[in-house]
């Protein structure tokens, strides 16, 4: 608008702002003594015209200079006696009025442009001001839908939290070393512990008491033990509720520092892991159950065995008694045969030890222990069980053939379940030939493949597996009459146990085939 307006133009600079005066004076006197116009005698307003468009652009120098300009041309042109610079009394007066005028004009003119420059620049600040009001009428507004979104996203965040916390069963807490007062506690700690939330947090002597009795020297020792230390501390322990549930939870807390590295507060967790421990002693009663279970299925072997293994210990007894013998009468006579009663007398230490191995062996199978694993020789294991078995072998003139890989790995593995499991395999394959009119042989094999696992399959040439192989590796499934069902599950957990795996094929040209994989580490050999 103010470009529209010539009124509303700035001032020009200083030079062209007195020029101003002197054109507009100039044409001024122009106009007045133009003889067409016939403005001679109303020269005044002309001369004033002047006086105000100097001043208004120019400001108060140039209109002073306009209007002296303006009074030496009035004074000159139009004051008889004209073009005379002479004094003129008679004219003083209307000269005295010329001047009075044209300096009242002219300063009312300044005055005025410096009212509407100031009421300008007024309105240019009052824009500016306004601009300035609506960015920061913006900027509150952004930042208010910012705290908007902020506040939004601590909402959904603090109510993914306890969810979150409610289906981990996890409550948060934040509590004052000085008083041990708690400042923050979750929903979900509220439940855990049993207090009411509306009541407000329970004082230190409250949350101690819902420690289980049995516990409480415990936790109390590892949270003041954290206080001196000013360190992080974990404990397990029980809760006990006013309704007498316990429960166990696992807490952990960390230190808080203020700016000059006091101890002021600890923040951390506590986790219901009740259920957890429950799966834990259920899951250790079931392992205690599946060992009594593996044992006493080596008891019933064992007593199925009663008759083979008391025919293999009564041989090498009924040879050292008659090796005892044997020595007795070379001792007996005029003339005692050392030498031979010595060679007698070893013999007898030698059977007494074959004895003892066996008893030992027998032992190992029927004791009970823990699982304890170390590296053996599965070679050397599958000779100890042929050992072992040679007497029901025989007992159903069954022949025993071995086929052992040389510099066969050693295996980590529980001996004493190895030899079970290959226990279990031999009777199975035994009874399945005891009753056939075929030649019986049972082959045992040890070979190592191409990723470094050992293989060891038992063959037998008897009945053959059911149409369904699978099935027989179920629990209480079995084949035989007075069978429990439970030796080939017991032995496919034992080897998977290990890392391995037992399955069962068709032997060819008629029976089965028992295999199983153990892991090697490539370390021992036998």
């Amino acid at each position: 608008m103010a470009r529209l307006n010539p009124l509303l133009w700035r001032k020009p600079p200083a030079f062209w702002s007195y020029w101003i005066g002197v054109v507009s004076v100039a044409a001024a006197l122009i106009i007045s003594r133009w003889p067409t116009l016939h403005l001679r005698d109303a020269p005044v307003s002309l001369f004033l015209c002047a006086v105000i468009l100097t001043a208004w652009f120019g400001g108060i120098w140039p209109g002073l200079l306009a209007t002296v300009l303006s009074a030496l041309a009035f004074y000159y042109y139009f004051l008889p006696p004209i073009y005379s610079l002479h004094a003129k009394p008679e004219e003083i007066p209307r000269f005295a009025i010329f001047m009075v005028s044209a300096l009242f004009v002219g300063s009312l003119t300044v005055a005025q442009r410096g009212a509407t420059e100031s009421l300008r620049r007024a309105r240019d600040d009052l824009k500016g001001t306004v601009k300035q009001l609506q960015r920061t009428n913006e900027v509150l507004q952004a930042a208010s839908r910012e705290r908007e979104r902020a506040e939004e996203s601590l909402r959904r965040s603090e109510n993914y939290l306890a969810e979150a916390q409610r289906l981990t069963h996890t409550g948060s807490w934040v509590w004052e070393v000085a008083g041990r007062s708690a400042l923050h506690l979750s929903d979900e700690w509220y439940r855990l512990y049993g207090f009411d939330p509306e009541k407000g947090p329970p004082v230190w002597e409250e949350r101690l008491q819902r420690v289980h009795p049995e516990d409480r020297a415990e936790w109390e020792e590892a949270i003041d033990r954290a206080i001196a230390e000013v360190s992080d501390y974990e404990v397990e322990f029980r809760i006990l509720l006013p309704n007498g549930t316990i429960k166990y939870l696992h807490t952990v807390g960390h230190p808080v520092l203020n700016a000059s590295g006091k101890l002021v507060e600890f923040v951390g967790s506590s986790t219901d892991i009740t259920e957890r421990k429950r799966a834990e002693e259920a899951l250790e009663a079931l392992r205690q159950a599946q060992a009594d279970l593996v044992r006493v299925s080596r008891v019933t072997t064992m007593g199925e065995l009663t008759a083979s293994l008391a025919h293999e210990v009564n041989q090498p007894i009924a040879a050292a008694s008659t090796n005892a013998n044997t020595c007795l009468r070379w001792l007996a006579g005029d003339s005692p045969n050392i030498e031979e009663a010595r060679a007698a007398a070893m013999r007898i230490v030698r059977d007494v030890n074959r004895a003892a191995e066996i008893v030992s062996r027998i032992r190992q199978l029927f004791k009970k222990g823990t699982s304890q694993r170390e590296f053996v020789g599965v070679n050397e294991i599958i000779r100890e069980m042929v050992v072992l078995l040679r007497g029901e072998a025989t007992r159903y003139n069954i022949l025993v053939g071995i086929d052992l890989a040389a510099d066969l790995p050693q295996v980590m593995a529980d001996r004493v379940q190895l030899q079970q499991v290959l226990m279990n395999l031999m009777i199975n394959g035994i009874e399945a030939m005891k009753d056939t009119d075929a030649t019986r042989e049972l082959g045992i094999r040890s070979q190592q493949t191409e990723n470094g696992e050992v293989v060891v399959s038992v063959n037998d040439s008897g009945v053959g597996l059911p149409s369904q192989t699978e099935q027989i590796f179920n629990a209480f499934f079995t084949t035989k009459p007075h069978g429990t069902g439970m030796g080939l599950r017991i032995s496919r957990s034992i080897i998977e146990s290990h890392g391995g795996r037992l399955w069962a094929a068709e032997n060819s040209p008629r029976g089965a085939s028992f295999c199983f994989t153990l892991p090697t580490n490539g370390e021992a050999h036998e």
